[in-house]
């Protein structure tokens, strides 16, 4: 039986594709006011010089050709503790008429490949504490919480703030 569905990795062609579907995140996680993303950013920062990311994309073949109907965003960081890699998944998203076809566990099992071939001590990602079909889909894969650990974060203009403060 041949799917419906493939995964692959993208390219700076991919682009606008990536960012609708960024979009689309935001819209179902009622965060669209923060995005402010452009494409030009998308393909400095994962598709220029230095790629600080990469990005799998799931497209659906329909009678139109491929669709991008779902991706997943991810770097690498490093464990001091284990003394390897981490690869650190950022977001994931599936269209929601798409879901329920096997796409979002087979970005996933597509992740964990890529993360033994790297040797990572491990994959990571947060979700919203009220996504409870995300939680559930990622608890039946296998994945488990972080207890005990708080998420910090430190916008730009904290950033700034910070350098520029005296000691």
């Amino acid at each position: 039986m041949q799917t419906k569905f493939r995964i692959r990795e993208a390219g700076a062609e991919d682009v606008p594709a990536i960012l609708e579907l960024v979009k689309q995140l935001a819209d179902y996680e009622k965060l669209r006011h923060l995005v402010s993303a452009s494409e030009e950013d998308f393909r400095r920062f994962g598709f220029g010089e230095e790629s600080y990311y990469r990005v799998l994309l799931a497209e659906w073949n329909g009678k139109d050709g491929h669709q991008a109907v779902g991706f997943a965003l991810y770097f690498f960081t490093f464990s001091t503790f284990l003394g390897r890699p981490t690869l650190y998944l950022e977001d994931l998203f599936v269209v929601p008429e798409f879901r329920g076809r096997g796409i979002g566990k087979a970005l996933l099992k597509q992740l964990a490949q890529i993360a033994l071939e790297k040797e990572c001590g491990r994959m990571e990602w947060a979700v919203l504490d009220w996504n409870e079909p995300a939680i559930r889909f990622y608890q039946s894969i296998g994945a488990k919480p972080l207890r005990g650990w708080v998420t910090y974060r430190m916008l730009r203009e904290d950033l700034l703030r910070l350098v520029q403060e005296k000691f």
